[in-house]
């Protein structure tokens, strides 16, 4: 199973046999809203709280999920999830409510990919019948946590991203069809000394291209092994980072098409978003919601989906560290 140094090749093929995907309001106004499962005409989703919103769109994505694959709460063997709030508070509490035996994990934005290879390996392993993936994250209780408050109403430069609101679920078995996952490659912590918490995606492109070579090494393959290859939430500021590292690095990217998530989910013209998504939802809903779509109907066979994250907290940026950052790879291919 493993195959170089820091990648794993998933024998079985762990299909993931349904996905869900929830969002916010102004997700829905973008160019990929007829690909979520569930559009929220309101932030607070009928809540107190921005933090109790985020937990809801966690509960609701997972849960459809679940009923997508023809399963009750009871057969799935182990939910993998995590999101930005202090403590993951947003996925234990989800947890909570599903009561299904829970792994949590931070990642940052790198938690959808992180999540779905943890998941995949458990299941192509034996070590459970049905697992599920997911992560979330809430536009306002991310701003409030990490910069300022929405209604504060402060000026965010050009660099800086819009975070996404939503949550993408799946659940993965043996059994069953739908794509398969067949390789993923976890990535490592770097760290270029970016202390910038509006330039996210300066800090987190070093770290998706440190993973796309190690799973290039790993797998001796090219990027034209692939129909596609997105990141995360690098945004415009980070993606165009990234292809000239890419490209300073020797790697023939352009032999593919090369996309972000955090460039596909909004309008830029029509939606004030500086320079694009970020957020653990971003990977989350567009990989679950639009990116699937496309390798069910064969117009994609072949997708690597890397996730990035920055490891900083309000505690770290205060004491004035710098943003350590890591990316985790998952490839995704048509089960036909």
């Amino acid at each position: 199973m493993l195959k170089g140094h820091q990648s794993w090749i998933f024998e079985n093929k762990p299909k993931i046999i349904s996905t869900a995907t929830v969002v916010g309001p102004f997700e829905g106004q973008g160019p990929l809203a007829n690909d979520f499962d569930i559009i929220h005409a309101d932030l607070y989703l009928g809540q107190d709280s921005w933090e109790k919103a985020e937990k809801v769109l966690f509960e609701e994505s997972a849960s459809l999920a679940i009923e997508h694959a023809g399963l009750t709460k009871e057969q799935v063997q182990f939910f993998f999830g995590g999101d930005l709030m202090n403590q993951i508070i947003s996925s234990s509490f989800a947890a909570r409510t599903l009561s299904i035996p829970y792994l949590g994990l931070f990642g940052a934005c790198s938690t959808s990919m992180e999540s779905l290879a943890l998941a995949s390996y458990i299941v192509n392993s034996g070590g459970a019948n049905y697992a599920l993936a997911g992560t979330c994250s809430h536009n306002a209780s991310v701003e409030k946590q990490f910069r300022y408050p929405t209604e504060y109403g402060s000026q965010k430069p050009p660099t800086a991203q819009f975070t996404v609101t939503g949550s993408g679920s799946a659940v993965l078995s043996l059994e069953g069809d739908g794509p398969v996952v067949t390789s993923a490659t976890i990535g490592r912590v770097v760290d270029m000394g970016i202390t910038d918490p509006f330039n996210m995606g300066a800090a987190m492109a070093p770290a998706a291209v440190d993973t796309i070579e190690a799973h290039m090494r790993d797998l001796q393959i090219k990027p034209s092994h692939y129909d596609l290859i997105v990141t995360g939430d690098l945004s415009k500021v980070g993606f165009e980072i990234a292809n000239e590292l890419l490209e300073r690095h020797g790697v023939p990217i352009r032999e593919t098409i090369y996309q972000d998530c955090g460039m596909m989910i909004y309008d830029y013209e029509n939606q004030n978003v500086q320079a694009g998504a970020s957020g653990c939802a971003c990977s989350a809903v567009v990989t679950y919601g639009h990116l699937l779509k496309k390798v069910k109907k064969g117009e994609l066979k072949r997708i690597l989906v890397v996730a990035t994250g920055a490891l900083l907290s309000p505690l770290s940026f205060q004491q004035g560290e710098s943003i350590p950052c890591i990316a985790h790879a998952v490839s995704i291919e048509s089960g036909n």
